[in-house]
């Protein structure tokens, strides 16, 4: 029994950029009968394989004009794309003008993000902006009740197939797929173009926000198991989970991403060795050392407890002996910038421990945008890559900090920017070792991180992601122990937490610089 939505696909007009895969395709469909119209450098390509090819000036009956400005952009190319077959008075009209439909339009834009990100000046880039080929894609699209499109080598094989399984024809289902990703393809496409110009113009924020990302892979749930999700990518080319490469282990989920989002962009912060071991977007523990393997004995130790079960990111290739005390405890997730052959194979053995190499370190100091949805709208602002640097500490008690605790003020106030507010860490000797996160009250928040430390907080560094607002929660940190203290400053009680921190004879600094995460 025939069916009426299959369409034959008597005449393609082929016009890429990216030809990988042309030949095989346009073989397969000439073996169908297919008629091939192409443009340049595409027909030559055919032409040289021994295809076929009828040129589009030949089609149009005018030559290409302005450097191949205008080629394709003509009546007798798109009257054959857009006529719709069920429509006397369309196939009449085009019929009238000597116009012969289109039934397939295979068409990949010029490289217009590739030509960026290489660098290219302001007038390459504008030359590289196509206008043929989105018009091409789209009245394709629109049509797609009778005319199939392709936009990436990634559909050949499907078109392939349908005219092999129907006899040289497409189903609606696949030309309606086809013409979801051709729409999704230019806007993808003007997106970037709109972004690029934004750029020039230093307008961080445009007045219409546009954005596209490409989906990596569907995920097995969200961060529950009755909600849906996928990961994307796209928004430019920083190190991290969207251009890792997983090694091994179970299929990602979607807390394992969040997470380990949040260990590597930590993990960035440190110029030496660095461990970072997260559970729930918040770290647990934090450490810099000589080597990796030492970090990630200090790591460890602040809270064994919560590590297990955790995200674990480094900032160095990941090497055997520190690959080897990971495997000791059960862990979800382990991302380096690169992965030891040796540390490979020492791994292997933790079947279901996913391992990625994200191929470098992103720049904690790089400027970029975050964006957060809401109900009905999102919230963009710039990434928090502001640090606090030694010069920049504002000595406010009759103590001033020693080397020792400038070291581990500093250190924990760069731990405190990645952890949810209200935030308080203690440190010592280049690692945390108690945290406390996410809280209503700041007091709760240094007495969590306090009764995590315990002994361990005798003679540490606290920092607090924003000012004390009162001195009970300075007065909670210097009774578990802390010599010194590391926060913005700006209350309207500041003298209050000063007279707090010079009775108990501590040393505490103001950054003014505040590092809420929500």
């Amino acid at each position: 029994m025939s069916d009426s939505r299959l369409r034959p696909v008597q005449r393609a007009l082929i016009s890429v950029s990216d030809k990988s895969g042309l030949i095989p395709f346009a073989q397969a469909l000439v073996r169908h009968g297919v008629t091939l119209i192409s443009t340049g450098g595409t027909a030559r390509t055919l032409s040289d394989a021994g295809l076929a090819v009828e040129e589009v000036a030949a089609v149009t009956r005018f030559p290409e004009m302005l450097d191949g400005r205008v080629k394709t952009l003509h009546p007798a190319i798109h009257g054959g794309i857009l006529a719709k077959r069920s429509e006397r008075a369309h196939m009449d009209a085009i019929a009238k003008h000597g116009i012969a439909p289109i039934d397939l339009v295979v068409v990949n834009l010029y490289p217009f993000a590739a030509t960026v990100t290489a660098g290219a000046p302001f007038e390459t880039c504008v030359e590289n902006i196509d206008i043929g080929g989105p018009s091409l894609i789209r009245a394709a699209a629109k049509n797609h009740a009778d005319v199939a499109v392709a936009t990436d080598p990634a559909d050949y094989d499907a078109i392939a197939t349908e005219l092999e399984t129907h006899r040289g024809s497409t189903t609606l289902a696949l030309r309606r797929a086809l013409a979801q990703r051709a729409f999704a393809r230019s806007a993808a496409y003007d997106a970037e173009i709109a972004r690029w110009f934004a750029r020039q113009s230093d307008e961080e924020f445009p007045e219409a926000l546009i954005f596209a990302a490409a989906r990596k892979q569907l995920l097995r749930y969200g961060e529950n198991p009755h909600q849906q999700a996928a990961f994307y990518v796209g928004g430019g080319a920083r190190k991290g989970v969207a251009t890792a490469h997983q090694l091994q282990g179970k299929e990602l989920s979607y807390n394992n991403l969040n997470d380990t989002d949040a260990a590597f962009e930590l993990a960035a912060e440190f110029a030496e060795p660095a461990v970072v071991i997260v559970k729930h977007a918040n770290p647990c523990g934090v450490a810099v050392a000589d080597t990796l393997r030492a970090a990630w004995d200090k790591a460890l130790a602040c809270d064994p407890m919560s590590a297990f079960g955790g995200i674990v990111a480094v900032n160095r290739p990941l090497d055997p002996a520190t690959a080897e005390a990971i495997g000791k405890l059960f862990m979800e997730v382990v991302i380096a910038p690169a992965v030891d052959d040796a540390a490979r194979a020492v791994l292997k053995k933790k079947t279901a421990l996913r391992v990625l190499a994200a191929g470098g370190m992103p720049d904690p100091a790089e400027a970029g945008l975050t964006l957060k949805s809401l109900a009905g709208g999102y919230l963009l602002q710039s990434r928090d890559a502001s640090r606090v640097s030694e010069n920049q500490l504002k000595t406010v008690t009759k103590r001033a900090p020693d080397r020792r605790e400038i070291r581990d003020l500093i250190f924990a106030f760069r731990v405190c920017k990645h952890v949810k507010s209200n935030a308080i860490v203690f440190a010592k000797g280049g690692a945390t070792v108690g945290i406390g996160a996410g809280q209503m009250s700041r007091v709760d928040s240094v007495r969590i991180a306090a009764q995590k430390g315990g002994e361990a907080i005798k003679g540490s560094a606290v920092a607090s992601d924003a000012f004390f607002p009162f001195a009970d929660g300075l007065e909670a940190a210097i009774a578990a122990g802390a010599t010194a203290a590391i926060q913005p400053g700006g209350s309207v009680r500041d003298a209050e937490v000063i007279a707090a921190a010079d009775k108990a004879g501590i040393a505490m600094v103001f950054t003014g610089m505040r590092h809420f995460r929500h």
